[in-house]
């Protein structure tokens, strides 16, 4: 089954290395990836149905406008049980309790662990026995 997966972050680079990082994931028909600039330009996408179904969204913490975790608490507001990783280059204690507080489901520190992170991906993805 084909799910996808919103990343959002102000950097365009990302898109770029997420799309070669799952490049054999998407071939094989595992994730659509999804991509926003911003929080309000996730919030838009949100509000339309993204297809195939969502499963999580990855979001940077520091963005102009909006913040990550801003972002996260409008997210859990909207779509209580929609799970959010936090992206960030920035792993402090204050970021991480505050990330955990708003209900993130993981906390990724940047240079993004892409085993790590796809490891955690495979346990949403996996079917609910």
């Amino acid at each position: 089954m084909t799910v996808s997966i919103l990343i959002v972050d102000d950097e365009p680079d990302v898109a770029v290395l997420f799309r070669q990082q799952f490049r054999r994931e998407a071939r094989e028909g595992a994730y659509v990836l999804h991509f926003a600039l911003s929080a309000s330009e996730a919030l838009e996408r949100l509000a339309t149905d993204i297809e195939p179904q969502l499963i999580v969204i990855l979001s940077d913490i520091n963005m102009p406008g909006m913040d990550g975790l801003a972002l996260l608490r409008e997210i859990k507001t909207r779509r209580p049980d929609l799970p959010v990783m936090m992206l960030t280059a920035y792993g402090d204690e204050e970021r991480r309790r505050r990330a955990a507080e708003y209900g993130a489901a993981e906390f990724v520190t940047k240079p993004v662990d892409f085993d790590f992170l796809k490891e955690r991906l495979r346990r949403l993805h996996a079917p609910s026995t």
